[in-house]
């Protein structure tokens, strides 16, 4: 009896100082050096800081630009609402079990897939130049911000969410195989999205992204600037210091930033 008891009174304080796994080191490293989520100042996280860390509208876990190639870890954040890590060398992306999130930025980066259909919280979504065959966002029916699905490799693109009308749809294209994009309203997406002049809309694609256009045939003339806009999909001046979205005819779009 006094054994059993001795055991049920340490497991939740096991539970307690139990570390996140974080094999990548430069992630870790970012976690580590982070006061708001390394609350206690050693060179772990635990299990316990990492779900109780929400971020808010501005912060959360913003690791852009840190040769980072596996965010392991990233599961023990269950509270967190911003995960922004474009620009390092993701191939694979777990944030199932990040169902708080809003606020999803995974761009320029070499993921192959991406599932956010548990991510039912999520309103902005930004996941272009990766190495994606198909998305579905039908399960996010919160979503109101796609900045950009573009320059992946997508043949299925499921945009039928019931919530199409708040949904601001910068970019889409250039996507070679991409023929059909489902959607709930055939008549709002067009008149709203700029897409491919090979891709069509269509309230059922059946999963069917076959076609027998001829890629060979299509126009290549040099592309030319359609519009500037900020991170949000809002139009927005030329501005130094400050991250935009240079959106072309293609469909293709550039991310960049004048330092004066």
């Amino acid at each position: 009896m006094r054994t059993l008891l001795l055991t049920l009174l340490l497991a939740p304080m096991m539970s307690f100082g139990q570390n996140v796994d974080i094999p990548d080191a430069n992630f870790k490293s970012y976690l580590v050096n982070n006061t708001a989520i390394n609350t206690n100042g050693d060179s772990e996280i635990q299990v316990s800081e990492a779900s109780t860390y929400t971020g808010n509208n501005i912060y959360g876990i913003d690791c852009p630009l840190q040769n980072i190639s596996d965010l392991t870890g990233i599961e023990a954040f269950t509270a967190l609402t911003r995960l922004v890590c474009w620009g390092n060398n993701l191939t694979s992306l777990d944030v199932s079990n990040n169902t708080a999130l809003t606020l999803l930025d995974c761009g320029e980066n070499q993921l192959a897939s991406l599932d956010v259909s548990s991510n039912t919280a999520l309103t902005y979504l930004i996941c272009g130049i990766n190495n994606l065959t198909s998305l579905d966002v039908s399960n996010n029916t919160a979503l109101t911000t796609l900045v950009s699905v573009g320059n992946n490799s997508l043949n299925c693109l499921n945009l039928k969410s019931g919530n199409n009308t708040t949904l601001i749809s910068v970019e889409i294209t250039p996507h070679p195989s991409l023929y059909c994009i489902e959607v709930d309203n055939v008549t709002y997406s067009t008149n709203a999205w700029f897409i491919s002049p090979w891709a069509s809309f269509s309230e059922n694609c059946n999963n069917d992204c076959s076609s027998s256009l001829d890629i060979t045939e299509l126009n290549n003339t040099p592309k030319q600037l359609i519009k500037i806009v900020d991170l949000l999909g809002r139009e927005a001046p030329f501005k130094p210091n400050t991250t935009l979205l240079y959106i072309y005819d293609d469909g293709t779009v550039e991310r960049k930033m004048i330092i004066e």
